[in-house]
C-alpha cells in the first residue's frame, strides 16, 4: 500500500506528464477527438483536459451481495441484494437503480423478483432488457423503458462466467464452496427458453476467465480441483472455445502459466491480467499466447474494462479484498506493451462494478460510493 508521500509524488508526476498522456492514459484522447496516431498538437494548442475522478451523486440503494450491472448505452443499471435490518440475508430484499451520466441523476427501479440470496449472479444487456441469472434456478429480465421485471423460465444452476452473443445469454461453470461445475447453458430471449450446451473439454471451474469474440466464446480455467487442491489431469483442457452455431467445443493452446484475474476482448486478442503481476494475451486467429509486460505491482479482486484502445485495471494490492487499502489502477497500452499508473480511486473498495460509456469510466460500489473517471468535468 502506497504511503501519503508516494501518493502525492505520483499525482505531481501525473500532472506534469500531460504531454505524455498518450502513453499513460491515451484512452482519454479518444474523448478529445484524437487517437494514438494523431499528429502532435501545435505548441499554441491548448493542453488536453486533465483526467480526474469525480464522485457520483448518492444512489437511492445500497447492495450487500450479488451485485450485478449492465450498460444500456444510456444508463448504468445496478441490482442486487440488500441485507435485512438484522444484518443477515434471511430477510434480504432485492433492489435496483439506474444512473444516467448525462443528467447525473439516479432513479430507483421497480423491485426485482426474489431470486436466491447473495450468491454470485451473471448479467447481460440484450439490447432491450437486462438479463440476470442467479445461482439456483432463478433468472429475471428488466425493461428500463417500462420499469418492469419479469421472471424467466426455471434456469439451470447459475454460471461462473456469462456473455451475451447477440442472440443468447451463455453461461458456463460456477459452483459453491469446494465444488465446481463444468456444464453450460444458454437462454434465448426470442423463444423464452433455455438449452444445454454440448459437453465441454474444460476442467470444472467456479470462475472461468473469458470473452465473447463476436463469433465464439473463449474460456480459460485455472485447472485446480477445489476438493483436494490438486491440479486436474491433463486430459482436462485449460482453454477452449465454444461455437453456438454448431454447439461444439474446440480445445485451445494452454496458457504458459495458470491464468488468474480477469479478461477483456480488445477486438483481436483476449487480454488477461491480475491475481498478481502476470499479464497475458491470447490470439484466437493463431491459437497462440504471448506474455505482456507485467503489472507495476500486484492487483487482486480486480475489475477490468476495455476503452477501445486501452485496458483499464484496478484492484487491491493484497489478496484480502476486505482490507480498506487505497485502490490503485493501471492503464495498459497494447501497442507499446506498457502500463501506466492511474490516480488513486476516491474510495477504498474493490467490490465494484464498472462500465465504459464510450468516453468515461463509471465505477460503483454496493456500499453506495461511486465515481466517474475521464477528462475534467466542466464546472
Amino acid at each position: 500500500m502506497s504511503n501519503t508521500s508516494e501518493t502525492i509524488l505520483r499525482r505531481l508526476v501525473f500532472g506534469a506528464a500531460l504531454v505524455g498522456l498518450a502513453s499513460s492514459l491515451a484512452f482519454l484522447l479518444v474523448a478529445c477527438g484524437q487517437t494514438a496516431t494523431s499528429p502532435a498538437r501545435s505548441p499554441a494548442a491548448a493542453a488536453p483536459p486533465r483526467p480526474e475522478w469525480n464522485a457520483l451523486p448518492a444512489a437511492p440503494i445500497k447492495v450487500d451481495g450479488a451485485l450485478t450491472s449492465v450498460w444500456t448505452g444510456r444508463e448504468l443499471i445496478v441490482s442486487g441484494v440488500r441485507a435485512g435490518r438484522d444484518g443477515t440475508f434471511i430477510q434480504a430484499t432485492e433492489v435496483a437503480a439506474a444512473y444516467d451520466p448525462a443528467a447525473r441523476t439516479w432513479r430507483r427501479l421497480a423491485t426485482p423478483p426474489r431470486m436466491d440470496g447473495p450468491c454470485r449472479r451473471g448479467a447481460a444487456w440484450s439490447g432491450t432488457e437486462m438479463l440476470v441469472w442467479g445461482c439456483f434456478g432463478k433468472a429475471a429480465a428488466f425493461d428500463p423503458l417500462t420499469n418492469h421485471w419479469r421472471s424467466l423460465p426455471e434456469a439451470p444452476p447459475g454460471p461462473g462466467f456469462t456473455a451475451w452473443t447477440g442472440s443468447e445469454l451463455i453461461g458456463w461453470g460456477g459452483g459453491c464452496c469446494d465444488e465446481a461445475w463444468s456444464g453450460g447453458s444458454a437462454y434465448d430471449p426470442a423463444n423464452d427458453a433455455w438449452r444445454t450446451l454440448a459437453r465441454t473439454p474444460l476442467a470444472p471451474s467456479q470462475g472461468a476467465i473469458g470473452a465473447w469474440t463476436d463469433h465464439e466464446l473463449v474460456l480459460f480455467v485455472y485447472g485446480l480441483n477445489l476438493a483436494d487442491h490438486k491440479p486436474y489431469p491433463a486430459t482436462f483442457a485449460r482453454s477452449a472455445a465454444y461455437d453456438p452455431e454448431t454447439d461444439t467445443w474446440q480445445r485451445l493452446a494452454s496458457p504458459p502459466t495458470p491464468v488468474e484475474g480477469a479478461g477483456v476482448w480488445d477486438g483481436h486478442e483476449l487480454l488477461v491480467a491480475g491475481g498478481g503481476r502476470t499479464a497475458l494475451a491470447y490470439n484466437p486467429a493463431s491459437n497462440r499466447w504471448r506474455r505482456l509486460a507485467p503489472l507495476p505491482s500486484p492487483r487482486f479482486g480486480q475489475t477490468m474494462v476495455w476503452t477501445g484502445n486501452r485496458l483499464l485495471l484496478w484492484g487491491a494490492p493484497t489478496p484480502d479484498r476486505f482490507t480498506p487499502d487505497p485502490v490503485h489502477g493501471f492503464a495498459y497500452d497494447p501497442a507499446a506493451d506498457r502500463w501506466s499508473t492511474l490516480p488513486e480511486m476516491p474510495f477504498a473498495d474493490v467490490n465494484t462494478t464498472a462500465t465504459w460509456t464510450g468516453h468515461r469510466l463509471l465505477v460503483w460500489s454496493g456500499s453506495g460510493a461511486g465515481a466517474s473517471f475521464g477528462p475534467a468535468a466542466k464546472r
